[in-house]
């Protein structure tokens, strides 16, 4: 025998939030159906996010900004930056930041990348030439880094961060070998770049054409004013890129300890290394020959002997 269902009056509905989720809650205030993920409890019953007051979409990244979440990495890069620039002051006592004592604190020189100190390739992108000169970068630095962080997570940016700081020091040991080139901006273009790749795949077209248009006026500004390394934007640039590019999935952010995401990391760090290390010993015969016996004509910018704004 068979009894029909018995009608105790409940009729499931579909969150509003995620339409593919059946429900019997509601919101409390506004009444729209909501899923266990969604309710939040409150002394006055279950309420939508709305209601409660939790930060959504857009209005989330912000207020996940100022609040601490998604930007311990930024943080952590911005204090590294500054000390490093303390130790500057106190090296130069009363003297100037010159280019002796950015080359003895790790600036980007050719030939002494090309003698072995390939660690140059990273130190030179948290030095600095002068107090306007950090204090662009990690104004840039966070605004793009808080927003990218809070997108795809710490590990990943920090991965972006390095592969544009490497390409950034390629790029300027490409066009400027014989310069001391110092910098965080190639690794801001770097997150720059990773933030087109990750907006666009996420299909959030109005960001990836502002980003763009930011893009394209600080190339504007690093073509027209001497003394920036333009070898060093670029290959931030392009570094940051094509490691967001081998991050990303569609949208979706790999994990970087995956077996194939990681062997995809490690080359695109070791092709940084590898370009670097390469044209520091082998710098292009056009470069040499314009600074071949001027070598201090290659020091120029705002801080006397350095090339600003390349990582």
């Amino acid at each position: 025998m068979t009894f029909p269902p018995q009608d105790d009056g409940l009729t499931a509905e579909r969150c509003y939030r995620h339409p593919d989720r059946e429900t019997l809650l509601r919101c409390g205030s506004c009444e729209r159906p909501i899923c266990t993920d969604c309710a939040v409890v409150t002394p006055v019953g279950a309420r939508c996010h709305e209601c409660a007051g939790v930060p959504t979409g857009a209005a989330r990244v912000v207020a996940g900004a100022r609040s601490g979440v998604g930007i311990s990495l930024t943080i952590a890069l911005i204090v590294v930056n500054v000390v490093a620039f303390i130790f500057e002051y106190i090296r130069a006592g009363n003297g100037p930041i010159d280019t002796q004592l950015l080359f003895d604190m790790g600036g980007m020189f050719g030939p002494a990348v090309a003698d072995g100190e390939w660690w140059r390739l990273i130190t030179a992108g948290f030095l600095h030439g002068g107090t306007i000169h950090i204090a662009l970068n990690m104004l840039a630095l966070w605004f793009v880094g808080t927003a990218l962080e809070d997108g795809i997570g710490a590990l990943p940016m920090a991965v972006v961060y390095l592969s544009s700081v490497l390409w950034g020091s390629a790029g300027a040991v490409l066009l400027d070998p014989m310069a001391v080139t110092v910098g965080a901006s190639g690794g801001v273009f770097g997150l720059m770049g990773a933030l087109v790749v990750v907006a666009r795949q996420r299909g959030l077209h109005e960001v990836t054409r502002s980003v763009l248009v930011v893009v394209g006026l600080n190339l504007v500004f690093t073509f027209a004013v001497p003394g920036i390394s333009v070898g060093g934007h670029i290959g931030g640039l392009l570094g940051g890129a094509v490691a967001a590019f081998a991050l990303m999935d569609g949208g979706r952010v790999r994990r970087v300890t995956a077996p194939a995401t990681a062997a995809a990391v490690v080359l695109v760090l070791g092709a940084a290394v590898a370009v670097g290390l390469y044209f520091a010993s082998h710098p292009l015969e056009s470069r040499v020959a314009a600074v071949a016996g001027h070598a201090d004509t290659a020091f120029v910018a705002s801080a006397p002997g350095v090339r600003h704004g390349d990582r």
